[in-house]
């Protein structure tokens, strides 16, 4: 712990109100004290993490309040609380939710609790929008896994992946390092890998799911420094560890990472730097770089919590300590902060106590641009068993360089597949198209609609046009290539192979048995011509686009 200054009376009143000029000035407002209502979910903690639902209401958990053992809740963009689910810790419950919830594409949320279920070592839950809350597995504590803290996402194929900080290798760690799991709607569960302290253990912070289609994460511990790792793993369970932190480059990450418009990942760690942490870089080969160290006298410090890619293309982030100090906080109130992708660095608000204090949560933007967060402790609520300042706040953060967009569920897909859309004044929708080409759409509520990828489209971005105005994705949508056939079917090297699909007029690389074709013509987006290469292999043939891979199903074979 690092030493304290005594301030003056005077000065820190004068710092407050500051501090609170300056919140009014960059539009930071408490939306909901926890622990004003009987009953209200409290001190929600990583990694607590907030999920936009279809009606443009949040959802979220806490590990503490409600009747026993945690709660699910929602709260409406203007602050309107609402209890959907009161844990009670039995067999056929859970208790303790830390994870906080993700939107499937069914429409339901699902989160995990880190106790409860038929073994008390936790379970993994889905609930409706309504309050309809099922727990689709419990943990075993075996090579399953045991005790969960983050939420499970959702992949391209329908299914979901998760970890547990506990379980699998006992040997390793005693009572586990952990596990990486994978989770069908219907709670069939299989176990994708098991850590060793050597690939890193413990995983506290969601996977992120890339644009390859791979999932990566961080553990907080594991390697010979203990001090963390970064990985991948595929959907079909394949693991790769692609860097292991060191005090240099940051030490213990416990939030989850975030994939930028440039196709790397941005996170966090709590030690390492100057001592509050890191912001860093990571491609998705590994390589690792260093954005920020966190200065905890001028920064904050320890973001526990990850990074939010936000609309104006920067990230935003908190830190759970630092900023303004008084009784309530000696080692600070905490700070959230904006950085560039460059890894230009700023505090954007100081934590006063009453206005929250330790934020461990991974800010979440809502498709009305605003920002949204909640910390652990500080606020006014004192309705037993609050205690007055512990029970922590729902706060949000508005500024004008944020705009309105709209979210997709999922980020990719194939000409046809039907993709949702998150966003606001759906009512007055009248075209959609994705990157220029227009698509049939089905409006459902002024929240919430549908719309297929229409032929021709290309990967970038996803607009919606409004009565009120053009939104656009926030993320760049990829359409997946499909090659249907080939001809000829074998042919020596030189010869000229005609393939045709669907979603190839991007296409940057073909390749025979893996090796890569020199001369490659793009007649269509049906059709590409490309020319056996020397030292083609007999083999698959593959074409990749800015939108991911095709493989045939068929062989094309290379004669002498």
């Amino acid at each position: 712990m690092r030493k304290i200054r005594l301030i003056p009376l005077a000065l820190l009143v004068l710092a407050v109100v500051v501090a609170n000029a300056t919140a009014h000035a960059q539009g930071f407002s408490v939306l909901y004290n926890f622990g004003s209502n009987s009953g209200d979910p409290i001190k929600p903690a990583y990694s607590g993490i907030i999920a936009q639902g279809r009606d443009g209401n949040l959802y979220s958990t806490a590990p503490a309040g409600g009747t026993c053992c945690g709660a699910v809740f929602q709260i409406t963009p203007a602050g309107k609380l609402k209890v959907l689910h009161n844990f009670n810790g039995s067999n056929n419950d859970g208790a303790f939710p830390q994870g906080g919830l993700t939107l499937g594409t069914d429409g339901n949320l699902y989160g995990t609790t880190y106790e409860g279920g038929s073994t008390t070592t936790g379970a993994v839950f889905k609930v409706t929008p309504g309050g309809t809350t099922t727990t689709i597995y419990s943990f075993t504590g075996g090579s399953d896994g045991a005790y969960p803290y983050a939420p499970p996402v959702e992949g391209n194929d329908g299914n979901f992946y998760g970890t547990t900080t506990a379980g699998g290798n006992s040997t390793a760690c005693g009572g586990g390092c952990g596990t990486i799991y994978k989770i069908t709607p219907a709670g069939v569960l299989t176990t994708l890998y098991q850590f060793d302290i050597t690939h890193g253990y413990a995983p506290y912070g969601p996977l992120v799911l890339g644009t390859d289609g791979n999932f990566y994460g961080t553990t907080p511990f594991g390697t010979s420094a203990n001090a963390g790792v970064v990985f991948r793993i595929t959907p079909a369970g394949k693991f790769t560890l692609l860097f292991s932190f060191d005090s240099a480059h940051g030490e213990t990450p416990f939030g989850g990472l975030v994939q930028g418009a440039d196709g790397n990942f941005y996170g966090t760690t709590i030690y390492g730097g100057t001592g509050g942490g890191v912001v860093f870089k990571i491609t998705p080969s590994g390589k690792l770089t260093v954005l920020h160290e966190i200065n905890g006298t001028t920064d904050g410090a320890r973001p526990y919590g990850g990074l939010v890619l936000a609309s104006d293309g920067n990230f935003y982030g908190a830190n759970a300590y630092g900023g303004t100090i008084n009784s309530n906080c000696a080692d600070g109130c905490g700070t959230v902060f904006k950085i560039t992708p460059k890894g230009t660095y700023s505090v954007i608000y100081k934590f006063d106590f009453t206005t929250g204090a330790t934020s461990e949560i991974t800010p979440f933007q809502h498709t009305t641009g605003l920002v949204y967060g909640e910390s652990s402790v500080g606020g006014t609520g004192n309705v037993s068993p609050c205690v007055a300042g512990l029970c922590g706040v729902f706060y949000n953060w508005k500024s004008v360089s944020l705009p309105a967009f709209v979210s997709l569920l999922p980020y990719s897909g194939k000409v046809g597949k039907t993709i949702e859309f998150l966003g606001q004044g759906f009512k007055g929708t009248t075209s959609i198209s994705f990157s220029g080409t227009a698509t049939k759409f089905q409006i459902v509520s002024d929240t919430y609609l549908t719309a297929t990828v229409p032929d021709g489209a290309t990967t970038g971005s996803v607009t919606v046009k409004t009565s009120a105005g053009t939104l656009a994705s926030n993320r760049i949508f990829r359409v997946t290539p499909q090659i249907l056939s080939f001809s000829p079917t074998s042919g020596p090297v030189g010869t000229s192979v005609t393939i045709t699909g669907v979603s190839l007029k991007q296409a940057t690389k073909v390749a025979f048995g893996g090796v890569v074709a020199t001369s490659v013509t793009v007649n269509s987006d049906k059709q590409v011509t490309a020319t056996v290469p020397t030292g083609a292999l007999t083999g698959h043939i593959t074409i990749n686009t800015p939108g991911g891979g095709a493989v045939s199903k068929g062989i094309f074979t290379v004669t002498p």
